[in-house]
């Protein structure tokens, strides 16, 4: 079993609750679906009373529970389940001292999570959020997951409407904080995409006052959201001359990408096998947040340079259809416009017949058409060959795309698989992309296992 993550005593004194006995926990959970051996559960009130499910999870093994209410199992009895979760996640960065680093944006806050906490490994135990726990629950459970041996802790924030980012932020209390970028994402709540950077700002609100703020040179919208850091330290990154962290030369293969970067005088270079001028950008803002940290850059480099493509966030994958082999690019994870362009230029960096696999972008708002058929242009510079559209905007991106260029529409993911069996040929480069909800991964998941 794993290190004792907390004893029930300091549970109890972290969020003001009283324990029923002595026992020790080794991981939090607030699903049962999920809860490992050891775990504490925490039942939170949602759409469900998670209390009702306390004797199931520690049927599952639970070593003890948070309750507002009595039981007969290992407890510590709180006034709030949500609070004392909050309270616990506190307590977790205290007692560790650990360097904070807190990730947003419109675009890549993930795969800059992720690349961030590969970076800070090779300084020290690191910890960050797993998938994408990044809203009202995911975040505080992240911070009470935090072992006391944490010396870097990478958090991602994410956001549906305005004010959560500054909820989220003044929990987290960062000593980093970094906007990836700003773009048309979430525009269903929000009336444009200057709101968006506005919400996206929020992340100063609980910035520590010494704490330093990163942010992309090349978005519009990056000088209007240094204004408000105020007296905050403020680096930026990206090709505009003017970045503390500049990217003087980029090689864009399709393999991965050449990076020079100057930093403070500094020249710093690295191989990434992670393809894409995204990826770039997003090694542009990891060593942004390695200076603004202190750490030695040129080891920082060295171990982002071990970066290799996720699941869902541009893994490629040789596999065979109906004995024949393609180069499966799995984007599936999630699309909005910034990402949708940049997966389309990804793709047209290989050789062969290019097949994009598209689905509807959501939560766009009002101009939602508008911005799916702005998908045509980056379709045609980048040399597609066919295009299989899902969705009710997809299908009128049809309509846009030049004759030459092969489509197809489908309404869901079994279909898309029909029509590529339709026309896939040996050596094609594959491109699935769009958002969660039409379930694209399933369609990557089915490709991989030959299940078409």
């Amino acid at each position: 079993m794993n290190k004792i993550l907390w004893t029930s005593k300091d549970i109890a004194c972290s969020v003001s609750g009283k324990e029923s006995e002595d026992f020790n926990i080794y991981g939090i959970s607030i699903d049962t679906r999920t809860l490992k051996k050891g775990d504490l559960f925490v039942p939170l009130v949602h759409v469900r009373d998670g209390h009702e499910f306390i004797d199931e999870a520690i049927k599952k093994g639970a070593g003890g529970t948070i309750s507002i209410k009595q039981n007969p199992h290992k407890t510590v009895i709180v006034e709030n389940s949500f609070d004392a979760l909050c309270d616990l996640g506190k307590a977790a960065l205290e007692r560790s001292k650990s360097l904070i680093v807190a990730v947003t944006g419109s675009v890549g806050k993930t795969s800059v999570k992720d690349a961030l906490a590969q970076m800070f490994s090779s300084f020290g135990d690191t910890h960050k959020s797993v998938k994408s726990y990044n809203n009202k629950w995911g975040l505080p459970l992240t911070m009470a997951r935090m072992p006391v041996c944490t010396r870097y802790g990478v958090f991602e924030l994410g956001m549906n409407h305005a004010g959560e980012i500054s909820d989220l932020s003044k929990l987290l209390k960062p000593d980093i904080a970094i906007i990836t970028n700003v773009g048309e994402a979430h525009l269903a709540q929000f009336n444009n995409v200057l709101e968006i950077a506005d919400a996206k700002s929020e992340i100063i609100d609980g910035l520590h006052a010494d704490g330093t703020l990163i942010l992309n040179n090349d978005n519009e919208y990056s000088s209007r959201i240094s204004g408000k850091a105020k007296d905050k330290k403020v680096i930026t990154f990206g090709y505009s001359e003017t970045s503390d962290v500049l990217i003087v030369a980029n090689q864009c293969k399709v393999n991965g990408s050449n990076i020079r970067l100057k930093i403070n005088n500094q020249l710093i270079d690295l191989y990434i096998a992670v393809p894409g001028k995204h990826w770039v950008t997003n090694i542009a803002a990891c060593m942004a947040v390695a200076y603004a940290s202190g750490i030695d850059l040129r080891k920082a480099a060295n171990a982002l340079g071990t970066i290799t493509a996720q699941p869902g966030r541009g893994e490629q994958s040789l596999i065979n259809i109906d004995g024949k082999k393609i180069i499966l690019i799995d984007e599936s994870y999630n699309a909005n416009v910034v990402s949708m362009k940049a997966s389309i230029e990804l793709l047209g960096l290989k050789s062969g017949r290019l097949i994009a696999i598209l689905g509807d972008m959501n939560e766009l708002g009002e101009d939602e058409l508008n911005l799916h058929l702005s998908l045509s242009e980056p379709i045609k510079e980048a040399s597609i060959d066919r295009v299989i559209l899902i969705g009710k905007n997809m299908q009128e991106l049809q309509s846009v795309i030049p004759q030459k260029i092969h489509t197809a529409t489908v309404k869901n993911w079994e279909q898309a698989i029909i029509a590529l069996k339709n026309v896939i040929e040996d050596g094609d480069n594959v491109l699935v992309k769009g958002s969660n909800s039409l379930g694209l991964g399933k369609l990557v998941e089915a490709l991989k296992v030959g299940k078409t």
